[in-house]
């Protein structure tokens, strides 16, 4: 047994290994030298107490300020859209408003200077088709009746009365009339209940009253419109007074006296329309009318002129509602005219979404024509624009 007395780390000298213990031993620690932690004077962080309630007051004014200037001395606002459109529908009501406070005046249509390209051909026009009238006609519908005067005859023979009704007739009572029109202008326009005060309103086609009734109100004295336009919902008719029939071929005549007949039309004959159309209009027999072709004829007359087109036209409808309005009324008004093709992104009709840009699409009409011929009288103060779109 071998004891081990003495074990030294340190190299013998001899070359001889160093046992592992002693290797790292061998190996010289780094020594670390705690940097000694001096406190920096309480100077470098707080400032003095002078300097804090100079501070303390700045901060104060700042806060004061960012408060009250604005109170004085209002910023330039920015003005959106929907504001300046509420200001101006304000507006609109007030003007509105002011015009239905004002007694009725009699004939005032007739009393104001017309323009030049309307005066002497929109007077006098026959309103409605009578029993009495042409045995012939010079012109095709939808300017005159030439080879449908035998479809005529029967669907005269099925009004029991085809004349001017009481609420129209010229009876010394003065009248005050609004044409309401389906453009996208009378949306939010909030002019329902003031449609309504006026003793005769006049709408076209199938411009719908239910569910629009704050900016379109509810009544209808006249609805002008052709088989295809004629509303399908029957709640249309629950507040109508009378439908004329704007008739642009004879087979738009046969529609009528079988819906007066209650007599639908054949198969066959359904196929010649370019829409389908209804079968029956919940209204008695006397609240039909058929509207005379020559308020068409003189409107396109006098449109044309607006164009300096050859030929006959066939003017708008809404166009033809406010010549008749005139022949009837001491005092027309309009709501709901005038197509701005400025912004086509904004609402064509005031019952849908459709944008105006869809209006580059047809063909048919020239509203150009049409918005120049009603700014012309709305100049002249023979008609009043209810929308402000003219």
């Amino acid at each position: 047994m071998v004891t081990l007395n003495h074990l030294s780390e340190e190299d013998p000298g001899d070359d001889s290994p160093l046992l592992p213990e002693a290797v790292e031993a061998a190996t010289p620690l780094r020594l670390f030298h705690r940097q000694p932690i001096t406190k920096p004077d309480s100077w470098d962080f707080f400032l003095g107490r002078s300097q804090n309630l100079a501070l303390g007051a700045v901060l104060l004014f700042g806060c004061y300020s960012a408060v009250l200037i604005p109170a004085y001395f209002p910023l330039k606002t920015v003005v959106s859209p929907s504001d300046t459109n509420q200001h101006t529908n304000q507006v609109l009501l007030n003007r509105s408003a002011s015009l239905l406070s004002d007694p009725c005046r009699p004939r005032w249509c007739l009393k104001h200077p017309w323009p030049l390209s309307c005066s002497g051909g929109l007077l006098n026009i026959p309103v409605f088709v009578q029993q009495d009238g042409p045995a012939s006609w010079d012109l095709q519908p939808p300017l005159g009746f030439q080879g449908s005067e035998e479809h005529l005859a029967l669907a005269l023979a099925s009004l029991p009365q085809p004349g001017l009704p009481p609420q129209l007739s010229r009876d010394g009572n003065c009248r005050r009339c609004v044409v309401v029109g389906s453009g996208g202008v009378l949306h939010g326009s909030q002019l329902g209940t003031h449609i309504d005060q006026y003793d005769v309103i006049i709408r076209m086609n199938n411009a719908p009253v239910a569910g629009f009734e704050r900016d379109a109100g509810s009544h209808t004295t006249v609805r002008l419109m052709y088989p295809e336009g004629a509303p399908r919902s029957t709640n249309e008719y629950q507040d109508t007074t009378m439908v004329a029939l704007v008739v642009f071929k004879s087979l738009d005549l046969d529609w009528l006296t079988s819906v007066v007949t209650k007599q639908p039309l054949g198969f066959w004959s359904k196929l010649w329309f370019w829409r389908e159309v209804v079968d029956d209009i919940p209204l008695k027999p006397e609240s039909f009318r058929i509207l005379h072709p020559e308020i068409i004829h003189r409107t396109g007359q006098v449109l044309k002129r607006y164009t300096m087109t050859q030929g006959n036209m066939v003017p708008p409808l809404g166009a033809s509602a406010v010549v008749m309005a005139l022949q009837v009324c001491d005092q027309v008004s309009l709501a709901g005219f005038g197509y701005d093709m400025r912004h086509p992104e904004s609402r064509l009709h005031y019952y849908e979404t459709i944008p105006m840009g869809a209006m580059k699409a047809q063909v048919v009409h020239d509203i150009s024509a049409e918005k120049l011929f009603l700014r012309d009288l709305v100049s002249a103060g023979a008609v009043t624009d209810l929308t402000g779109a003219l």
